[in-house]
């Protein structure tokens, strides 16, 4: 099958194509890179790829077909904050009617146990998806040792070498952890989705959506929560708006937080481990969750032998097209390190495809893509914040909220508000962005995503009917300009 690359000419002759064992041999075996994999066999590419052994806790020998996402990320994590929702659900169910008795057991080892049956279940899948799309798939750890040479290193230590026309990182991430004293007490998200004891005291350092996702998660299973982050509230780089009600509802669950706060020292007791602030406070924790964000997995990869360039932080440096510098590796996903989301590295691994072997070259879009923050209730958002679109608009900006208690909790009592959002350019009345804080928000938000990416008005909003009774239909039904920000204005907040 002939196959061309248009960027920098034909991929080449047969006689040429002979020489390589695989036309694309793929190193990281996640979500990125089994979708680039299989697309890349549907073009007719030959198509090798290699993962660690599957482990549910990542280290530099062990990981497994699916990668962070499936195995020990937003998978697993997702199975543990519907988990979590359930206790303040039965507690609300009693003003529904239900007879709940006082005391609510709740089963930590039996939820472990299913969470691990379905990453195990998803696992076969991706072996199986690999498998049917004629991929050939090596268990060991790969690195790059030539332009157009990859070795694999097997579990008994033998190394494999092949070659490949072109070579592909997938690599993706993994969790750091900040160099304070008793470090090595705390744990990552990684050793979080599988601990032994459901713990009853816990500290949580960090403010991004990990954090906030455990916290939720374990004071929805009933353990004292601590959330320490350096800022004034949690989820930078999100609206400040919804960071804000992030706040309230995580106070209003039971969340202990502490804003402009970090962790100066861990010491082992005979209570636990003593957390020490740089306030000077001590807490006491039965687990220590560092969420301090993730560096690309690059270290092992001998990159620099080889010459491909990366930044300070370990990330390989890309052109538009996922290219590296040298022109026969390419990278995509969380070891790029520019949209870190499992979706986005789908889309780039699709794109890989369709430019090294569709003969259609395609750079990936950026622009309105949505994502959700799983905490309890969710936030949800797309498009520009308000802070990003008065910083980057020509014109006025218009801003449109509602804020309300949903129906379920007029009925259960619960005080908690949900909050819907869109920004509005004034000139053209374009939907700039949209967000919602509350239950449902990320369900929600995927519709309003397709409506942004068609560069939707406020005007089609308006004259799209409701669905009724919905929260969703507030999305529709925003008639009042809250606020209107001349195009000389600043943001409201730095927080």
């Amino acid at each position: 099958m002939s196959r061309k690359m248009l960027i920098d000419g034909d991929v080449g002759n047969s006689g040429e194509e002979n020489q390589y064992d695989f036309d694309l041999f793929v190193i990281g075996a996640g979500s990125g890179g089994v979708r680039a994999s299989r697309f890349s066999a549907q073009y007719g590419a030959k198509v090798g790829i290699c993962e660690l052994p599957f482990h549910p806790i990542s280290s530099e020998v062990v990981g497994g077909v699916g990668g962070t996402c499936v195995i020990r990320g937003c998978v697993p994590k997702k199975i543990l904050v519907y988990g979590a929702t359930f206790g303040p659900e039965i507690q609300d169910s009693r003003e529904y009617g239900w007879q709940v008795s006082e005391k609510i057991d709740f089963d930590w080892k039996k939820l472990l146990q299913k969470k691990t049956e379905e990453i195990v279940r998803l696992n076969g899948i991706y072996k199986r998806l690999l498998s049917n799309a004629g991929v050939k798939l090596f268990e060991g750890e790969g690195r790059i040792v030539g332009p157009n040479e990859v070795e694999v290193i097997q579990l008994d230590g033998t190394k494999l070498s092949y070659s490949a026309k072109q070579i592909l990182i997938a690599t993706g991430s993994r969790a750091q952890r900040p160099d304070i004293p008793g470090q090595e007490l705390a744990i990552t998200s990684d050793e979080a989705l599988s601990l032994d004891e459901l713990p009853k005291r816990v500290v949580v350092l960090g403010g991004g959506y990990i954090a906030v996702e455990f916290a939720s998660i374990w004071r929805g299973m009933g353990s004292t929560v601590n959330l320490c982050f350096r800022r004034e509230l949690p989820l930078r780089g999100f609206d400040d708006e919804m960071r804000a009600l992030v706040a309230r509802n995580l106070e209003g669950r039971g969340i202990i937080l502490h804003p402009q706060t970090n962790l100066t020292q861990l010491v082992k007791t005979e209570d636990g481990i003593k957390v020490t602030t740089d306030h000077g406070e001590e807490l006491m924790a039965d687990v220590v969750l560092f969420a301090t964000g993730r560096i690309p997995n690059t270290k092992r990869l001998n990159l620099e032998a080889v010459g491909i360039e990366v930044d300070r932080t370990g990330a390989v440096k890309v052109d538009e097209y996922s290219r590296t510098n040298v022109p026969s590796v390419w990278a995509i996903g969380d070891v790029t390190n520019r949209m870190n989301l499992t979706p986005v590295a789908l889309m780039e691994g699709t794109l890989f495809a369709k430019t090294a072997f569709g003969n259609e070259p395609s750079k990936p879009d950026y622009s309105n893509i949505p994502c959700a923050v799983f905490c309890i209730p969710p936030l949800s958002v797309v498009g520009l914040s308000e802070e990003q679109a008065i910083e980057q608009a020509n014109g006025d900006i218009l801003v449109f909220t509602s804020t309300f208690n949903p129906m379920k909790n007029s009925i259960s009592g619960r005080q908690e508000k949900t909050l819907m959002k869109l920004i509005v350019s004034a000139e053209t009345d374009k939907v700039l962005g949209a967000s919602m804080c509350g239950p449902d928000a990320a369900e929600i938000m995927q519709g309003i995503a397709i409506a942004l990416k068609c560069g939707a008005t406020k005007a089609q909003f308006d004259s799209t009917v409701g669905i009724h009774p919905s929260s969703a239909e507030e999305f529709v039904t925003m008639r009042s300009v809250t606020r209107r920000i001349a195009a000389a204005g600043k943001p409201k907040t730095n927080l």
